[in-house]
C-alpha cells in the first residue's frame, strides 16, 4: 500500500518534467547576418524593419529602438512599463507589449511557457534559469547577459545560445 501511495504522489512529478522535455533547446549561436528583405538592417545603433514585415514585427523593432541607450537596471521595466532603466525580462516584457503580443509582465521564467515552442520565423525568445533575451526580423535584443551588462541593445555580435529554449508568438 506504501509503494502504490508513493507512486500516487510521484506521478504529476513525472508528468511535469516530461513537459520540460518537450521544449526545444537552442542548438546553435544566435548570428545576426543581413539579408534584404529577410533582416532587420542596423544602422547608426538603430534597426529598421523590413518592409514586408508584419505590424507587429514593425512594432517590436520600433520598441526596441525605444530602449537603446537605457541602462542595465535589475527589476526594470518590472513595475513600471516606462521605467528609465531595464533588465533583460523586462526588455522583453516591453517589446512584445509595445507590440501587442503581450499583457503585463514576465519574467525570464514565465518564457519557458510564452507563445509557442521552437524557432519563430520574424521573432524569437531565447530563455533559460536567469536569463532571457530575442531575436526579431534576425537582430538579436539583449542586456548583455551575466551580471547585466549595459542596457538593452541591438547586439550584431554572435552569442552562444547553449542552454537557452526558444520560443515565439504565435503566427511570427
Amino acid at each position: 500500500m506504501k509503494r502504490f501511495l508513493l507512486l500516487l504522489l510521484a506521478l504529476p512529478v513525472v508528468g511535469g518534467l516530461s513537459s520540460c522535455s518537450s521544449q526545444v533547446e537552442a542548438k546553435r549561436p544566435v548570428s545576426y547576418h543581413f539579408e534584404s528583405g529577410k533582416t532587420a538592417m542596423l544602422q547608426g545603433g538603430l534597426a529598421y524593419a523590413p518592409r514586408n514585415a508584419p505590424d507587429a514585427v514593425k512594432r517590436a523593432v520600433a520598441a526596441g529602438n525605444r530602449l537603446q541607450g537605457k541602462p542595465y537596471k535589475w527589476g526594470g521595466g518590472h513595475a513600471n512599463g516606462e521605467d528609465w532603466g531595464y533588465d533583460c525580462s523586462g526588455t522583453v516584457s516591453y517589446v512584445l507589449r509595445s507590440a501587442g503580443l503581450m499583457k503585463g509582465v514576465g519574467t525570464s521564467k514565465d518564457y519557458f511557457s510564452y507563445g509557442n515552442k521552437g524557432e519563430g520565423r520574424w521573432i524569437t525568445i531565447y530563455t533559460r534559469k536567469g536569463h532571457v533575451f530575442m531575436t526579431i526580423a534576425g537582430l538579436r535584443l539583449d542586456t548583455g547577459g551575466r551580471g547585466g551588462g549595459d542596457g538593452p541593445r541591438w547586439r550584431p555580435q554572435t552569442r552562444s545560445a547553449k542552454g537557452t529554449v526558444m520560443r515565439h508568438p504565435d503566427g511570427l
